[in-house]
């Protein structure tokens, strides 16, 4: 297992070697991208653009101003914005980080938990009503779009029924979890019940389908010739080997959202996370920003698919010997 693991975690180091050089190559190395042009502002003359160059590294070859790229944004962590002069990446970054994380993984654990409710559920019921109908209701909440439906959220808890039913909800906005968890969580429960209502439906389904596959597989029928009972065969062994694919589906998904795709989201409910801020940076094109928002994406994507890897070789052993 430690083999394996370490032959992840050398592939996933090397990925993000990779994304970094093609990133940097791509908004720094392009043909008719000039940063020096960005920083020394519109009209500015030959002489400007020159010492610009010459003062950030400009003028050195690509490979070189690479190093002092991720010299400066991992090493010394003092890189500037092109955009907004003085103003350092890093703490924009970190800024955001903690509202991005709060959102995913408190809509994650929803998610996850309704769909293992409801993806048992539907197959343990199945040639009965309630089968079709947990399905049905796992369709609505993927045929709704998350904007659509944190607006009528936001209309119905924020204005139409504040003042009566919903008096108890908080303004938009996001608070720390050092100022409280109950402040904290309070903020975040609806803009963690939008996000979870999509991908439960979704997770539900998948799982649904593949426990009602799995369980004419031989070693299901093995233990149910043992005499082993209906639930705990459904739970310990049709379960187990129908979660290597939400595994899967779910390590991408959380990678994603983490990475800034829950931008939507954030928008709606006022978040000020990772999305919100690369929308924001690619706007007015601040470089500087881009590249910290779209390496810091590319890392929790990377990790998100090392840890599925992981827990691919612990559901399935034979996995570790590939």
């Amino acid at each position: 297992m430690w083999r394996f693991a370490g032959k992840r975690a050398l592939a996933a180091l090397l990925v993000l070697f990779a994304i970094s050089v093609l990133v940097f190559l791509i908004f720094f190395a392009t043909p008719g991208v000039d940063p020096a042009a960005r920083i020394a502002g519109r009209n500015a003359s030959q002489e400007t653009l020159m010492q610009v160059r010459a003062s950030f590294g400009f003028d050195r070859p690509i490979w070189v101003q690479y190093g002092l790229m991720m010299q400066h944004l991992f090493i010394n962590r003092d890189l500037s914005s092109f955009v907004n002069r003085g103003s350092q990446v890093i703490p924009q970054v970190m800024q955001a980080i903690p509202v991005t994380l709060s959102l995913v993984f408190g809509a994650a654990l929803i998610w996850v938990v309704l769909a293992l409710i409801m993806g048992v559920a539907a197959t343990a019921a199945r040639g009965t009503a309630i089968d079709p109908l947990i399905l049905v209701i796992g369709v609505i909440g993927v045929s709704l779009p998350v904007f659509w439906l944190g607006e009528v959220v936001n209309l119905v808890t924020q204005s139409r029924l504040h003042d009566t039913v919903f008096s108890w909800v908080p303004q938009l906005g996001y608070v720390p979890l050092s100022d409280g968890v109950g402040p904290w969580a309070l903020h975040l429960l609806f803009p963690w019940l939008t996000l979870a209502v999509l991908y439960a439906g979704i997770y539900a389904r998948v799982l649904r389908s593949e426990m009602v596959a799995s369980m004419n597989e031989d070693y299901v029928r093995m233990a149910r010739a043992k005499g082993i009972g209906e639930t705990r065969v459904l739970i310990r062994h049709s379960l187990r080997t129908s979660l290597i694919s939400i595994v899967s589906l779910f390590g991408l998904d959380f990678g994603a959202l983490i990475g800034g795709a829950a931008l939507l989201t954030e928008v709606v409910f006022g978040l000020q996370g990772v999305g919100k801020l690369t929308y924001d940076s690619l706007q007015s094109f601040d470089l500087p920003v881009i590249l910290a928002c779209v390496l810091y994406a590319s890392f929790f994507v990377v990790l998100a698919n090392f840890i599925v890897d992981l827990l691919y070789a612990w559901l399935d052993p034979r996995v570790r010997h590939v």
